[in-house]
């Protein structure tokens, strides 16, 4: 399995949430436009029984002010300037099972952003190869967490590094990588150069929720 910063810890946490949140529904914002695509895994048993259905909305979108001031925290630590802040996608676990010997059930979201702090430059070819090495092995650890792995007609969505292998993103973390369909990851990889550039639309704060359901 991949390291216990990955994807079974937040398996984990989405169902302690719906857990807390029994008879609540969570809701994309009324009004808003759709995601730009969407994901519905299978329902997989969770690990406080019940079953969870993973559902994942894809943007980008611009951070809201939650978010902004989250990542200015984060590039500060670090000793960096922030230069703005993609929110690539939601990430919404529907738990059903039973509480308290009755019929239950919840959901809850996970924002999945990049902060784009002033990190330094590096060839990201060395990564590349590492990640080649690795994919079909992290797809497999996937698909025992989710059930499938995400394709279209066949063909396997790509890997998505959130912190880019050109920043320093690790190759293999299995929390630094999203299955994310082709025409998604041509608008994530397009938002990224804007983002580390100062004063594109990716340095101002949008909408707490910026698409329905």
């Amino acid at each position: 399995m991949f390291s216990p910063s990955g994807y079974c810890p937040l398996v984990v946490a989405l169902t302690a949430s719906a857990l807390a949140a029994c008879g609540s529904a969570t809701v994309g914002a009324v009004g808003m436009p759709p995601a730009t695509a969407k994901w519905v895994g299978p329902a997989v048993p969770s690990p406080n029984g019940g079953r969870v259905t993973t559902t994942i909305y894809y943007g980008p979108w611009q951070c809201n002010a939650k978010q902004m001031g989250r990542c200015q925290r984060q590039c500060t630590s670090e000793g960096r300037m922030l230069m703005g802040c993609i929110w690539l996608a939601d990430i919404k676990g529907d738990w059903v099972g039973r509480f308290m010997f009755l019929p239950a059930e919840g959901g809850t979201r996970y924002p999945l952003t990049h902060c784009c702090c002033d990190y330094a430059t590096v060839a990201p070819r060395r990564g590349r190869g590492i990640w080649d090495n690795a994919r079909d092995a992290f797809r497999t650890n996937w698909i025992e967490e989710f059930g499938a792995w995400p394709s279209t007609a066949g063909r396997n969505w790509p890997g998505h590094h959130i912190r880019d292998l050109g920043h320093g993103g690790h190759p293999t973390d299995s929390s630094n990588i999203l299955p994310v369909p082709d025409p998604v990851h041509t608008l994530f990889n397009n938002a990224y150069p804007q983002c580390y550039a100062r004063g594109s639309r990716w340095s101002t704060p949008g909408p707490n929720l910026p698409y329905s359901d």
